[in-house]
């Protein structure tokens, strides 16, 4: 274990998926969420699969045991992305990344309700603390103000994009069993370009040259922050890189301030320190008592 080398790869991985986010954030005026996500996927395919050429892992990855597991994986991280996505074009950067904190709380309820996990008491009240915190930031979204539909829309697709992604979570520790994770990586790139195609219907345009580049530049991110947040794990335990999540609220309320003028509200940052103290004390609970998370890959979860 080398846990320096991880953290570093941790934080690299972090930044560039709030720079990917912000890419798309960038032309979510005139490119449907749907659309983006086709890009993020597409252009993120070239990267794994050199990185899997590079790994000498071609082979598993490109070996399926359960096909009907890699569909289910890739509809409900795709549906995710395109979720986050379109909430990135109503919401401001940070409140986005805040609310987004939930989905690990969440795959603790779901772990406890669909895998049969012992919830405890410390961790249900942690998960409690944690849920309060994005009530805290919903609740400007929720009270009757100047305050636009749009932005309460948004809001619910943040919130919903976080429940899907803890769904996701889910289904690979299901996967992991049988599945490698080469092959989870690569085949929900590839998922969730074919299901994005879905979206055509619903009004696809032609992007500006520059909506292509920074569309395009967002995939290849997107693709070159999964290895880096993959290859953390090989290097440090889960438990040591799960607090370094939450410097993605650093970078997205800098980017928010000085890309997008993006300033934040009380409640948002009232609301995301409630949220990163449950997360961090589930993670040192756990670390304490010994539960073992490795095996759950998350660095598999679904960005977006």
């Amino acid at each position: 274990m080398q846990p320096g080398l991880g953290i570093a790869l941790k934080l690299v991985s972090v930044l560039l998926f709030i720079v990917m986010a912000s890419l798309i954030k960038a032309t979510s005026d005139h490119v449907p969420p749907g659309q983006a996500v086709f890009f993020r996927s597409l252009f993120a395919l070239p990267v794994i699969v050199v990185w899997l050429a590079l790994r000498g892992d071609l082979k598993t990855g490109f070996r399926v045991e359960s096909r009907m597991a890699h569909a289910w994986r890739g509809l409900i991280g795709t549906s995710a992305m395109g979720c986050g996505f379109a909430a990135l074009g109503l919401l401001p950067l940070p409140e986005v990344t805040a609310i987004g904190y939930a989905a690990p709380l969440l795959t603790v309820i779901f772990a406890a309700l669909m895998l049969g996990e012992r919830l405890r008491l410390f961790r249900l009240t942690a998960v409690g603390i944690g849920l309060a915190g994005v009530l805290v930031i919903l609740w400007p979204r929720l009270s009757p103000g100047d305050l636009t539909d749009l932005a309460l829309l948004g809001a619910g697709l943040a919130l919903a994009s976080a429940a899907l992604r803890a769904l996701a979570q889910i289904q690979i520790r299901r996967m992991v069993q049988t599945e490698e994770t080469s092959a989870i990586v690569f085949y929900f790139s590839l998922s969730a370009t074919g299901f994005s195609l879905l979206t055509l219907p619903f009004g696809w345009v032609v992007p500006a040259l520059w909506e292509s580049a920074l569309l395009i530049a967002a995939g290849l991110i997107g693709g070159i922050a999964q290895i880096f947040l993959t290859s953390a794990y090989r290097f440090s335990d889960a438990s040591v890189l799960a607090p370094f999540d939450y410097a993605s609220m650093l970078f997205a309320l800098a980017i928010g301030y000085f890309v997008f003028a993006e300033i934040p509200t009380g409640p948002m940052l009232g609301g995301a320190a409630l949220i990163i103290l449950a997360g961090v004390v589930i993670v040192w609970r756990e670390r304490q008592i010994g539960l073992a998370r490795g095996r759950a890959r998350p660095g598999l979860t679904p960005h977006g």
